[in-house]
């Protein structure tokens, strides 16, 4: 088989097929792991982790602790984010090369169905196989009124590699890639100004989840939100940037900042490649269509990852990787859940969620009953100085305890959401109820607690049943 792109779905579907005694070779014209090992998932991740110590610092003495913070030296925190790159870099060169797997470094164009001319170094390389999957991913979306010079409109590759922090910064997008960068540069020092097309922060999330976060952010120094508030112009120079808006009143105002991170999300790559000479459908978006086991309309080609309109999700592409691999070594296989994918969001405090929103299983004809409880109330929260909330979403049943039947949908904003919501996503994949879950004996004190008292009062078992939540 043939693999034509060497991020997260590319190079799962190689080492699982690889593993399954196929024979493989991947194309991959800059580095494997792709973007979410290069410019997504762990270099943003890592500078997060920086910033979570520099939150940490800031608020030492409150803890008791005598600290000076003096700031971000920002080539030591570029070399520990590049420092974790390389070694997982190396950690998947290493696996690829362990499983047998041909990594062809180069440029492909496709020439067929099941065909692509790869230019490498050394000349042209021609390659065809029986089975072809295209994992050629995704690049961000630029906007024609703020095109990329990557030093004063940029995008988050740009972002990752600033040799200095900007004093102040405008931030298009709520979504995790805009979220995510605007809690790590406040919590730099840096003047944040998030700018939000809809009604709400992270507007794909559940509402609670939206208002849990926007509350937060409040609270937050060096940071503004703006929602309902639509971007109409960029203008340049050699001091900064000024975008023009338009308020949720109405108004037109203008924002100057150092800088503007476009953060509206991604497209697929699958243009100027060729890609008509496959027969594959391509929808209006570029994106290639798919169906549930992520097979095209040509007999023998497969997507996987971002170059298909499932979730953007590097874990998901994963998955898809293996579904991929799988089918061609002959196994049964089972489609995708998508609504039983997590979905996380690294921002202070994180955001996770996994399962319907209470919005979507009301649009899907279910009655629902909804629990709420605050992390707040957990002592080993309040150790933390932490807030946020674990909601949880079931479908109503009479017959069930508490009236809570099927969990429908978990949603958690708080202090380690994002390892948190693992447990969740049993319970939604599982189609547990809350009586299921009450039956569960937490740690205490832990983060992990909140998900066992929610699902204990909606299990009807409540506080007062079972005693003091704070120990």
């Amino acid at each position: 088989m043939i693999i034509v792109g060497a991020g997260t779905g590319g190079y799962s579907t190689a080492l699982r097929a690889a593993q399954l005694g196929l024979d493989v070779a991947l194309v991959e014209k800059a580095k494997v792991g792709g973007t979410c090992l290069h410019w997504g998932c762990i270099p943003t991740k890592a500078i997060l982790q920086t910033a979570e110590v520099a939150e940490h610092a800031q608020d030492a003495e409150d803890f008791g602790v005598l600290a000076d913070y003096q700031g971000i030296e920002v080539a030591a925190l570029n070399a520990h984010k590049d420092g974790v790159v390389d070694k997982m870099w190396k950690g998947l060169q290493g696996a690829l090369k362990g499983r047998g797997v041909e990594t062809v470094e180069g440029t492909a164009t496709f020439t067929g169905p099941k065909s692509v001319s790869v230019e490498t170094e050394d000349g042209t390389r021609d390659l065809s196989a029986p089975a072809m999957v295209i994992a050629t991913g995704s690049v961000p979306v630029e906007l024609p009124f703020a095109t990329y010079d990557g030093e004063r409109v940029i995008n988050s590759d740009h972002a990752l590699f600033l040799d200095e922090l900007p004093e102040s910064a405008i931030v298009l997008g709520s979504g995790a890639v805009g979220m995510e960068f605007a809690t790590a540069w406040s919590a730099f020092g840096v003047e944040v100004t998030i700018v939000e097309l809809l009604d709400r922060l992270l507007p794909l999330e559940d509402a609670d989840s939206s208002k849990e976060v926007a509350r937060a952010f409040r609270k937050r120094d060096h940071l503004t939100a703006m929602t309902s508030t639509k971007l109409t112009e960029v203008a340049t120079d050699d001091d900064g940037v000024t975008a023009t808006i338009e308020t949720a009143k109405g108004d037109t105002e203008t924002l100057e900042a150092d800088l503007l991170l476009v953060a509206v999300g991604r497209r697929p790559v699958t243009q100027d490649m060729g890609m008509e000479s496959t027969g594959v459908e391509i929808d209006d978006k570029g994106f290639v269509v798919v169906d549930e086991y992520s097979r095209t309309n040509v007999d023998g080609v497969y997507a996987v990852g971002d170059v298909i309109p499932t979730l953007g999700l590097a874990h998901a592409s994963f998955a898809e990787g293996f579904l991929v691999a799988d089918q061609l070594a002959g196994l049964d296989v089972v489609p995708i859940d998508y609504k039983g994918v997590p979905r996380v969001t690294y921002s202070h405090p994180e955001v996770a969620s996994v399962g319907y929103t209470e919005a979507e299983a009301t649009d899907e004809g279910f009655e629902v009953v909804i629990e709420k409880y605050p992390f707040q109330a957990l002592g080993r929260a309040a150790m933390m100085k932490a807030t946020g909330m674990v909601k949880v979403v079931a479908e109503a049943d009479e017959e069930a305890e508490g009236g809570a039947g099927r969990v429908l949908g978990i949603h958690m904003v708080g202090p380690r959401a994002t390892d948190l919501i693992a447990e969740g996503q049993l319970i939604y994949n599982w189609e547990a109820l809350p009586s299921d879950v009450a039956h569960f004996i937490h740690a205490h004190p832990s983060l992990g607690e909140a998900i066992g008292e929610a699902h204990l009062a909606q299990a009807g078992v409540g506080v007062d049943e079972v005693g003091d939540v704070a120990g």
